[in-house]
């Protein structure tokens, strides 16, 4: 069971339930005080933080979280050691662990940042489930703060690699404005014209196979038209 927990403006922090023995993790966390009502609705007692990257809207919660919950497995890539808040497990390509019965296979995707990890879940319900961070938005791809166009590109074709079926939850949401931009680059996909009609808050999950079928970024033939569609994204005023 994944729910999402909106925190502050617009992010999105997710509680992972395994229904066959109750473990349960956080993703991304920004905030302590909605994600302590989730984890009390739920009935759970979360037993690890996965973050996806270092910047504070993901971490911002980790501090109070650890200690109102006694947590002291908190993940991240190793080259994030220093930049996240407790952070005791240190990932990288292809490692491996376990929640309850679920296994989360590591995925490295830089681009946003040079640390961030994608966490894909096997086990829950009947599909695959990925937690991209700001590296792979419904619709859009995040800003390029540390890595570079050609990072992105090939993290975006290791993301396209899962299972069509798996699902997809990222840290914001960003998706009427992506679908904008969306239909600007390709004003006669009518996918992204259908998804737009039909859009609900929360937009969040949404499935590999969606995302190739509306994400410009997705559907960029190589690094350099992806690396064109990020700059004319972050001029971008539809």
């Amino acid at each position: 069971m994944i729910t999402p927990i909106p925190c502050l403006s617009d992010n999105y922090a997710y509680l992972v339930v395994c229904e066959k023995t109750r473990a349960a993790a956080i993703v991304d966390p920004s905030e302590a005080a909605p994600v302590l009502e989730a984890v009390k609705r739920a009935g759970v007692k979360p037993v690890a933080i996965w973050n996806t990257h270092h910047h504070w809207d993901h971490v911002g919660g980790n501090d109070e979280l650890c200690a109102a919950l006694g947590i002291t497995d908190v993940y991240g890539h190793v080259s994030d050691k220093g930049r996240i808040a407790k952070q005791s497990k240190f990932l990288d390509e292809n490692d491996n662990f376990v929640l309850g019965s679920m296994n989360v296979s590591i995925l490295h995707i830089p681009g946003h940042t040079t640390g961030a990890v994608a966490y894909v879940l096997e086990g829950d319900g009947d599909s695959e489930a990925v937690f991209t961070g700001d590296t792979l938005f419904i619709a859009g791809c995040g800003r390029l703060f540390e890595g570079t166009p050609e990072m992105m590109f090939d993290s975006f074709a290791k993301l396209a690699g899962l299972d069509d079926a798996t699902r997809v939850y990222c840290g914001h949401e960003y998706t009427k404005a992506n679908l904008a931009f969306a239909a600007h680059v390709e004003p006669d996909n009518a996918d992204v014209k259908k998804t737009a009609a039909s859009l609900a808050v929360p937009s969040v999950p949404s499935t590999i196979a969606l995302e190739k079928r509306i994400n410009p970024f997705m559907r960029a033939r190589d690094a350099a038209e992806f690396a064109a569609r990020r700059a004319a994204k972050d001029g971008f005023k539809g």
